[in-house]
């Protein structure tokens, strides 16, 4: 008892401004071990990403990335011939890659299609 009035004047000291009620529900946040948490299971069929990493040359990398607009518009134009409903966002210069981030998680097989 005496160490969740302690936990109870550590939160109401670290948070001043807060009502006793909202200082109480923290807590019992914090300390509800009682209830079971949910499961989430997430799966694809496939596998996915969101992010596409290119392997590429320090010199190709140079080029590609002077005129990256260009290439994105590219890749969106593809995208779009394709009939995708996924789209290049944007381009990122790593130490021996370029990271693509699409708007959505694209599968093998759309990634495949633009090629």
């Amino acid at each position: 008892m005496t160490s969740n009035i302690n936990e109870i004047l550590k939160l109401k000291k670290n948070f001043p401004n807060l009502s006793n009620k909202k200082i109480e529900n923290i807590y019992k946040t914090i300390n509800d071990s009682g209830k079971v948490k949910p499961r989430i299971n997430i799966t694809t069929k496939d596998s996915s990403y969101k992010q596409i990493i290119v392997a590429i040359g320090n010199d190709n990398k140079a080029k590609f990335m002077v005129s990256y607009n260009l290439h994105i518009t590219n890749l969106n134009k593809a995208l779009k011939n394709i009939k995708s409903d996924i789209m290049t966002d944007s381009v990122k210069d790593d130490q021996h890659s370029i990271i693509i981030t699409t708007n959505k998680v694209a599968s093998n097989l759309k990634l495949m299609s633009i090629i």
